[in-house]
């Protein structure tokens, strides 16, 4: 005999790792920057990544042997780029992964890189099912696609959703680019943070951001204002493939988003990240540009399209990056005891290239991801 199912609101205190939720009449959207910064962005891209739900999940408590939940995800589309693969959701039961689904439709946005444009069509609502759930109390984490953005329509279970316990577990908060934000992983749970998080018992909140990790002072204070017990900030890719600061300004650009985050956590522990190893931009500016002979050959990669010589300018690259990082650390840290460097060459460095190069020139693959988590448990969280 089927079980009645049971419809519970979808509200705060069943999501992790969101700032803020909006809710619209097509359900409710996680948002992983507060309604303020977001009125503060200068650009569709980090609008577009901070909507995608890295690290958001829904965590609940229950002894229901199935779950659904209606969703509306966004597909992007590249004009002439390959397709993009499915956003992934993951049920995890009792900290264990049980289940794997995805939804092939829904709303779709068409962009044009090359000219600057972006087209949204309406799509309609889809229904994941996850059954054969064992049917005792247990805590049910429902991870959403780290890089598709989706709307929460409905969630159903055939028995009732309490609030989970509190685990005592630490909140990590995180920020950093598309590497963080889980570029080239394959599942939610398979994103670096997701992975150094789970190794380590930690309840991350990640703020990567693809393309969007400039020292955004919006992006400082949503982080000042967020709880945690452990803060990391990775800084580097963007600034250079973005070329957006010279040597000159991006010192107290520095200064400037540490000393704000320090304003809400005088005293967690604060961890500062160099870039990991990036061939094409470890003597090269920026800016990064897709190269079009590999979307020719069906494939995306990225080349470097500064010049070597412009450095004397001021144009930075990621080995000057790791230089003035660990220079600032240095003196901050004689009066700032809680604060720490950690050299991104050691979660991925020009060995690890050698054996395991990044497929488009910039992001790491799945295993790679698993590389740079396991290291940064152990390094970075002491896991």
């Amino acid at each position: 005999m089927t079980k009645e199912m049971i419809t519970t609101p979808i509200t705060a205190a069943l999501v992790r790792g969101a700032l803020d939720l909006e809710y619209t009449e097509r359900g409710v959207l996680p948002h992983r920057l507060t309604a303020h910064a977001r009125q503060q962005i200068p650009d569709a891209l980090l609008a577009m990544a901070e909507a995608q739900p890295s690290g958001v999940r829904l965590v609940f408590r229950t002894a229901a042997t199935a779950v659904e939940l209606d969703v509306i995800a966004t597909k992007r589309v590249y004009v002439g780029a390959p397709p993009r693969p499915d956003g992934v959701y993951e049920l995890l039961v009792d900290g264990q992964l049980v289940s794997q689904a995805g939804v092939d439709d829904g709303d779709t946005l068409t962009i044009d890189m090359a000219a600057g444009t972006a087209q949204a069509e309406p799509g309609p609502v889809r229904t994941l099912r996850f059954s054969g759930l064992p049917g005792r109390g247990k805590d049910v984490e429902l991870w959403l696609p780290h890089d598709e953005a989706t709307r929460l329509v409905a969630l159903r279970t055939d028995a009732e959703v309490h609030n989970a316990q509190s685990t005592g577990r630490k909140v990590w908060l995180h920020h950093g680019s598309s590497i963080s934000h889980g570029s080239n992983a394959a599942t939610p749970t398979g994103t670096w943070p997701a992975l150094a998080a789970r190794l380590a018992g930690m309840d991350l909140v990640n703020l990567g951001f693809s393309g969007s990790a400039l020292l955004d002072p919006f992006t400082a204070r949503a982080m000042r204002d967020t709880p945690a017990d452990l803060i990391s900030v990775k800084i580097g890719i963007n600034l250079v493939n973005s070329d957006v600061l010279r040597l000159r300004a991006f010192g107290p650009a520095v200064h400037g988003f540490l000393d704000t985050i320090r304003e809400g956590h005088p005293t967690a522990p604060l961890l500062v990240i160099s870039p990991i190893y990036c061939p094409i931009h470890e003597h090269t500016p920026g800016p990064s540009a897709m190269d079009p002979g590999s979307l020719s050959e069906g494939k995306l990669r990225f080349v470097a399209t500064g010049d070597p010589a412009e450095t004397a300018a001021g144009k930075l690259t990621l080995t000057m990056i790791r230089g003035e990082l660990a220079r600032i650390v240095k003196e901050r840290a004689a009066t700032d005891p809680n604060l720490r460097y950690l050299d991104g060459l050691e979660l991925y460095g020009e060995a690890d290239n050698a054996e395991s190069p990044l497929p488009d020139d910039l992001h790491p693959d799945a295993a790679t991801h698993r590389l740079i988590g396991e290291r940064f448990a152990r390094l970075g969280l002491g896991g």
